[in-house]
């Protein structure tokens, strides 16, 4: 008489598997069962398979396999902005290219765009992301809810339409009245829908152009909602200088003042630091996101001043995220490797930034980040099972002695070959399994020629070798 357990799904024989569970176990011959969306068991092959049978059964042979990553920046919105605000400062890069380009998009952009960095999400391994905010959140609900992929949402909240740093285009101005409507309308449509792979937080873009009220209010909501609020903050010169102009004290001191500094803030980039705003972080311990792409393709600084591994080691969550396509790659892979090394680098000492830290900020740190820690970041069981499978046998992944070090200095995201959201395969050998990604490539081209048709092409983007 067969006595096993019941699964879902039972991936074996995995070559090795990185759990990012509490004691940061790395198994060999592994296998998962999966049940009811979670992770029944994990170990060794040889004690799993016996007690476990599943209808779908897959081989991990080969693979190195980890948990589903966190995104914990990405504006979606931008995906179609690739090449259009490169080589700009922060002010030139905000207010002469990418405010132009979101003013210019209409809701089928916006969904076209938003399901193009979800293939490319998914396909680097990620499985769930933090969205900062446009303008059409119903059309970025449907093109991720409709990849299979997990969100926090938000929309997008300006209310102090002229600072210092610039004025928003027209169509991006809002008071504060609606900016507050909008951030309730979202927490009375979406909790409990798609389920549980969307959660709602709220969200003012940028300290520069937010009130105090408005600030207030939406810390509001969030404790109402027992949600995150999310904020960019200390992400250049620019913007720090800018807000000792305009508020008469730095950007993390304002928040302070406020009373609105807790773990369950998201504090996008954070490097520009005055010394007493360090003490102010460990203190308050929100999550600081660092983006090294970001930083690395426009000159911002946050790797170079920033204090990420320092206020690691004072206890402070730091994860990661990729920002936008429009500084390049969107592969959280990559984004490790950047920040791992930029450290060494920047400060001299191999030892800063190790492998082990880089995978721990892109997976369970990205999860508290999310306000998600009990329920995804690490495979264990009870967790909610998303889980990446890496095709280790191509060249990047060879030879094969540590799978820490290959993950994050020599692979990258387009070595994944499969990945699992709450235990549903969203993507098989490498491309997605719920939506057509050739017809999303043809819509991004039909976006691309709208967008572009409505800006000012020669100030957006400067060619500077000759097109025939």
């Amino acid at each position: 008489m067969n006595t096993a357990n019941q699964a879902d799904l039972l991936v074996r024989n995995i070559d090795w598997l990185i759990t990012v569970d509490p004691h940061r176990r790395i198994i060999r011959d592994a296998a998962v069962a999966v049940k009811n969306g979670k992770f029944a068991a994990v170990g060794k092959t040889a004690a799993i398979e016996p007690a476990w049978r599943a209808d779908r059964v897959v081989d991990g042979k080969g693979a190195v396999a980890m948990p589903g990553m966190i995104d914990n920046h990405l504006h979606s919105s931008f995906q179609l902005a690739r090449g259009l605000a490169d080589e700009a400062n922060a002010q030139s890069f905000l207010f002469e290219h990418m405010y132009p380009y979101e003013a210019a998009m209409r809701e089928e952009d916006v969904y076209t765009s938003v399901a193009l960095a979800a293939i490319e999400m998914l396909r680097h391994g990620v499985t769930c992301y933090i969205e900062p905010g446009n303008y059409y959140p119903d059309a970025t609900v449907r093109a991720v809810m409709g990849a299979g992929m997990r969100m926090v949402l938000a929309v997008s909240c300006f209310d102090q339409n002229k600072a210092v740093t610039g004025i928003m285009p027209a169509a991006m101005i809002e008071d504060t009245g609606r900016c507050i409507a909008k951030t309730e309308e979202l927490f009375e449509k979406y909790p409990g829908e798609h389920e549980g792979r969307l959660t709602v937080s709220a969200s003012f873009r940028g300290m520069n152009n937010s009130t105090d009220e408005l600030i207030l209010a939406l810390k509001g909501i969030a404790q109402r909602h027992d949600a995150i609020l999310q904020t960019h903050a200390c992400y250049s010169y620019f913007t720090h200088d800018a807000s000792i102009v305009q508020h008469g004290k730095p950007e993390i001191e304002r928040l302070e003042s406020l009373g609105v500094l807790d773990e369950n803030m998201l504090l996008l980039h954070a490097g520009w630091l005055e010394p007493h705003e360090i003490a102010i972080l460990v203190r308050r311990k929100p999550t600081l996101v660092c983006c090294p792409s970001s930083s690395l393709h426009n000159g911002y600084g946050n790797l170079a001043v920033g204090k990420h591994p320092e206020l690691m080691a004072l206890g402070v969550n730091v994860s990661l995220g990729a920002d936008h396509a429009s500084s390049g790659t969107v592969d959280l892979v990559q984004e490790m490797r950047y920040c791992a090394c930029s450290y060494k680098e920047l400060r001299l000492n191999p030892r800063f930034m190790p492998p082990e830290r880089a995978i721990e900020m892109a997976t369970i740190n990205g999860a508290r980040g999310a306000g998600l820690a009990d329920r995804i970041g690490s495979v264990e069981v009870g967790k909610e099972a998303d889980l990446v499978l890496f095709d280790a046998t191509v060249s990047e992944w060879q030879p094969l002695y540590n799978p820490v070090s290959n993950l994050v200095y020599s692979a990258t995201g387009n070595t994944v070959k499969h990945v699992f959201v709450g235990g549903e395969q969203v993507v098989r050998d490498g491309r997605l399994v719920r939506i057509d990604q050739d017809e999303v490539t043809r819509e991004v081209v039909k976006a691309g020629s709208r967008i572009t048709g409505r800006l000012n092409m020669k100030k957006v983007m400067k060619l500077q070798w000759p097109v025939e």
